[in-house]
C-alpha cells in the first residue's frame, strides 16, 4: 500500500476558561453531563480537554464528547453526580484537545508499522503535543495510550517538530495538553 498523509488536527487554539457558581455534574447511566443554569459553556467544542477545579468530587480533566446546548456538555470520562450550591465557584480550564482518530498501520495490517508525524504551531503556543495509539477496533477513552518518543513540548522558538514512531496501532491520534495560549496550525500523519 502506498504511503498516505493525513491532516489529523488543524487550527486549534486555546480558549477562554469558564467560571460559575451554578455548574453541576450529573451521571445518568453511561451519560456524564456538566450543566449550568446560566453560565455559558458553548465556547468549548467536541474533543476539547477541560480541567475542572473547585468541586468536591469532580476535580479532574475531561474530554468533551458533545456540546448539547449553550449550558450543557457531555463528557467521555465518568463523573460523580454533584449539584451546585450557588456559592462555590467552579472553574472549567481549557487545557487542550485531542484530534479525531485516524487509521494506523495496524488497521491496514501493514507489517512495518512505521509512522511519521509533523506538528506546526504558532510561536505563542504553550503546552505539549503527543501521539496516542489504540489497539481497540472501537476505542473508548480508556483504550488510548501515549506513544513513547512522540512528545513535542513547545518552547516559543520551535514552530515545526516531527517524530517517527513504529507500532501496529489500529488507531492513532494527537493529544495537546497543558495548553494555555497559542495555536496548533496543523498536525499531519504519514504512514
Amino acid at each position: 500500500m502506498a504511503q498516505t498523509s493525513t491532516t489529523i488536527l488543524s487550527s486549534k487554539s486555546h480558549k477562554a476558561n469558564v467560571t460559575g457558581t451554578d455548574i453541576s455534574f450529573t451521571a445518568t447511566g453511561s451519560e456524564y453531563k456538566i450543566s449550568a443554569t446560566s453560565t455559558t459553556l458553548n465556547n468549548f467544542a467536541v474533543r476539547d480537554l477541560i480541567t475542572v477545579t473547585g468541586t468536591t468530587n469532580n476535580n479532574s480533566t475531561f474530554t468533551i464528547k458533545t456540546v448539547s446546548s449553550s449550558t450543557q456538555l457531555i463528557v467521555e470520562e465518568i463523573i460523580t453526580t454533584e449539584t451546585s450550591d450557588g456559592s462555590t465557584t467552579i472553574t472549567l480550564d481549557h487545557t487542550g484537545f485531542v484530534s479525531d482518530k485516524t487509521k494506523g498501520d495496524g488497521y491496514y495490517s501493514q507489517p512495518d508499522g512505521v509512522h511519521t508525524v509533523a506538528h506546526k504551531v504558532s510561536a505563542t503556543l504553550t503546552g505539549a503535543i503527543k501521539m496516542q495509539g489504540s489497539l481497540a477496533t472501537t476505542p473508548s477513552e480508556d483504550d488510548w495510550f501515549d506513544i513513547s518518543g512522540t512528545t513535542f513540548t513547545t518552547d516559543q522558538s520551535t514552530t515545526i517538530s516531527s517524530a517517527n514512531f513504529t507500532g501496529n496501532f489500529v488507531w492513532v491520534r494527537a493529544k495537546a495538553t497543558s495548553v494555555t495560549a497559542g495555536t496548533i496550525t496543523s498536525t499531519q500523519l504519514n504512514h
